[in-house]
């Protein structure tokens, strides 16, 4: 595999930073992680750093150099991860569970997956065009689907905030899975918070890292969303990917090139788990199936509204 990739993340107007970002690659396969903690719930930015410490330790053990079955990885390491925040909560003898959304994207053998819960999104772009972009688990996009909202209204709408899926809640998250996307030498891969997309223009996004490296265009947008939101700025974060593929002729000088490595090598920047959070029986087969079916009855039946500010 041959890639560039870029991760950073500003404070905004807030006290602290709830957003947690981070990426990890083998030989042969790629994992790309961003979690917003919810300010609305108690230690958002645990419930985020628990979710990429769950499911990066999940890939780190079973990319072999390569996940066999991306899709059902994917579900179940989010599933892993929001019993994990809830094992934390019960632990801690929390007042309640603290909550996060999360969005993920799996690279391998020239193909993406990706999968979200919550407002956390991801944008796969080709030549400064988005082909595919994560649609929010958020009541404000659900009323747009349903006619009853005008799309004009999604920054000023009272339910803008409220999201309806997350890790940590009470309710099973519905892990909402892509279809495999087969991607081309200068594809871009960016997952991001909503204190970026919600600051700047979706075509803003596309322009920019159509026009720039990884490596300028991040620190860029990061700077002028929290320029532009000023003192009520959210969170800022963004984690970038150039694809290259096989194409030496892309090459820059942050080019990755992982053919070299070693079958069971693991580069990562996403932190190991602390002792007292070692991920417990996250795959019992049993838990999952029953989850999995109840999720998939949900999808089309849930209404519940949880706050994310």
């Amino acid at each position: 595999m041959r890639f560039s990739v870029y991760q950073e993340s500003q404070l905004g107007g807030r006290k602290n930073n709830q957003d947690r970002m981070g990426y990890s690659f083998t030989r042969d396969a790629l994992l790309l992680l961003l979690a917003d903690g919810m300010g609305g719930h108690i230690q958002g930015e645990m419930a985020a750093t628990i979710a990429l410490q769950t499911v990066g330790s999940l890939f780190q053990q079973n990319a072999n150099p390569y996940i066999k079955k991306p899709e059902k990885f994917l579900e179940e390491s989010f599933f892993a991860a929001h019993r994990e925040i809830h094992r934390y909560r019960a632990i801690n003898n929390l007042p309640e569970t603290p909550r996060t959304t999360i969005v993920a994207c799996l690279i391998q053998h020239n193909n993406a997956y990706w999968a979200h819960c919550g407002d956390s999104r991801l944008y796969w772009m080709r030549r400064g065009q988005i082909l595919a972009r994560t649609r929010d688990h958020s009541r404000i996009e659900t009323l747009i689907a349903q006619g009853k909202v005008d799309p004009s209204e999604r920054d000023t709408h009272p339910e803008r905030n409220k999201l309806f899926n997350c890790l940590g809640a009470p309710n099973i998250p519905i892990v909402e899975l892509s279809r495999r996307a087969s991607l081309q030498p200068g594809d871009v891969m960016l997952l991001c918070s909503d204190g970026l997309w919600s600051v700047l223009p979706d075509h803003v996004l596309a322009e920019s890292l159509h026009n720039h490296t990884v490596v300028r265009a991040v620190p860029e947008l990061i700077a002028n969303a929290t320029a532009i939101a000023g003192k009520t700025s959210d969170n800022v974060t963004a984690l970038a990917m150039m694809w290259e593929g096989g194409n030496a002729e892309i090459e820059s000088a942050d080019t990755i090139t992982t053919h070299t490595l070693p079958v069971g090598s693991v580069t990562t920047t996403i932190q190991a788990p602390r002792a007292d959070l070692e991920p417990g029986d996250m795959f019992n087969e049993d838990e999952i199936e029953k989850a999995i079916a109840e999720i998939r009855g949900a999808i089309e039946k849930t209404s519940r509204v949880t706050s994310k500010e």
